[in-house]
């Protein structure tokens, strides 16, 4: 059967002055645990990694796999901008009990297939234990990881998938091609769950169903049925609920309110939700709760 994984992408609550709020991230962290999905990708970009320091990223990781392992695996990105930073937050995360990782590209400075080669396989090396997962998100950190070089880095023992996110499904199929039958890529856009499978997708890691697992996980189950109709309407339905929340953490939080769980706010400027935009989460989280 064709693999349809649904990682919810976790976001992390902070108090309004800013500070990390633990007691939020937890009642988050339960919330999803009880979604059903088959994991958790934590520490990415939905939960704000680059305002997190390495101590709270330290304290979110063991959080998040004290609440979540039990139900679902757990990915913890592990991304810096800089090899010395990523090779102490792959100790981190292991010494926490984490078994999978995942690594975005180097960021802000221009990096090529020679450097991006050097990075992924030092990193390789560290990982002794860990299952890694290649972040490739070219519009975040600027660089890329082409089809040469991933058909590469899936070959090193302990990268074993990659995480593609705001890119044409024609990449995925690019990878597909060129990558080990067991190489396990998931699309970063929400809505792309069944249609991504058709282009070598193992499945998605979506910051909505983080919000409103539901959708998803009928999504999921119409793709497998087969039955034309019943997917059409499923995917309308997480096509609705993607427009309403948007991939926006600030309207995650805002679905949490409505949801009665402490989501918190956000630490990044994020420009807070209009009323036309709180109305419509009202209504969407209404329907789809």
């Amino acid at each position: 059967m064709t693999r349809r994984d649904i990682l919810t992408a976790v976001p992390v609550a902070f108090h309004d002055e800013g500070t990390l709020d633990l007691d939020g991230s937890r009642e988050i962290l339960r919330y999803v645990a009880a979604s059903g999905n088959e994991g958790a990708f934590v520490l990415g970009t939905t939960g704000e990694f680059p305002s997190l320091s390495f101590e709270e990223r330290g304290q979110l990781a063991a959080l998040s796999l004290e609440e979540l392992a039990g139900a679902m695996r757990v990915v913890v990105h592990v991304g810096a901008p800089s090899l010395y930073e990523v090779l102490r937050l792959i100790d981190q995360a292991r010494d926490l009990g984490a078994t999978e990782i995942a690594v975005l590209t180097p960021y802000y400075l221009p990096s090529d297939d020679d450097a991006l080669r050097e990075f992924f396989t030092a990193v390789d090396a560290a990982a002794e234990g860990l299952s890694v997962y290649i972040y490739v998100y070219r519009k975040r950190s600027g660089n890329f990881v082409s089809v040469e070089l991933m058909a590469e880095l899936a070959r090193l023992p302990r990268i074993v998938g990659a995480k593609v996110s705001e890119e044409p499904l024609d990449l995925i199929a690019q990878y597909r091609a060129v990558v080990p039958d067991d190489f396990v890529i998931y699309t970063g856009a929400d809505a792309e769950l069944a249609s991504a499978a058709e282009f070598g997708a193992q499945g998605v890691i979506s910051g909505v169903s983080s919000v409103l697992p539901k959708p998803f996980r009928a999504l999921a189950a119409a793709a497998d049925s087969g039955d034309a109709e019943q997917l059409a309407a499923a995917q309308a339905d997480v096509d609705t609920v993607v427009t309403a929340i948007a991939g926006n953490m600030g309207r995650m939080k805002a679905a949490y309110r409505v949801l009665g769980i402490n989501g918190g706010t956000t630490r990044m400027a994020i420009t807070p939700p209009t009323p036309e935009v709180l109305a419509e989460i009202d209504r969407v989280v209404a329907l789809y709760r």
